[in-house]
């Protein structure tokens, strides 16, 4: 008789909860939940909007009386003017947190659209120069999670978006101390 197999999962902070382990995005309306966010808007880029696991995601918040909505026109290398639409759509949907799932490109967005939602100051004006980030109103920031699809960028852990202003043509950080 074979000894039971034991499942990796836990909980850590970094500065943020993180959460892992097999099926873990079941626990999605929960984290959702624990974060006072009801009407989640979903950020991913176009190829992964269709993919059955963003639909499960989909289907297990709205199973959860979660009214989650879907906002995918990321760029691979995502622009000012994605965040913009992705806030129009957060306003529009009357969302209260973002759910960013994908690559480092839809985290990043996703973090970005979470920290303009409630801020009345241009994106560029939160670029990582000097002390920006102090222009930032913290209780204008939505609630985040976000759910990486990809190893390597580490956007989920981290404070900053990399977003391209395609007016200058060059890649801005944008940072948020919270």
């Amino acid at each position: 008789m074979r000894a039971k197999e034991k499942k990796l999962q836990g909980d850590w902070n970094y500065p943020t909860s993180v959460h892992f382990g097999i099926g873990g995005i079941s626990r999605l309306p929960e984290v959702c939940r624990s974060l006072n966010i009801s009407r989640p808007l979903l950020v991913t880029d176009a190829g992964l909007a269709s993919q059955d696991f963003i639909l499960k995601a989909l289907k297990t918040n709205a199973e959860a009386g979660l009214e989650c909505r879907l906002f995918s026109k990321v760029k691979s290398n995502p622009t000012g003017e994605n965040v913009n639409e992705g806030v129009k759509a957060y306003h529009e949907a009357g969302c209260n947190g973002v759910i960013a799932f994908g690559g480092g490109s839809a985290l990043d967005a996703g973090k970005a659209i979470a920290l303009m939602s409630g801020q009345d100051r241009s994106i560029w004006d939160f670029e990582d120069v000097d002390d920006n980030w102090l222009r930032i109103n913290p209780q204008g920031i939505a609630p985040i999670i976000a759910i990486p699809t990809t190893s390597g960028t580490g956007s989920e852990v981290g404070r900053a978006s990399i977003i391209l202003d395609s007016a200058a043509q060059i890649k801005k950080i944008i940072f948020a101390q919270r």
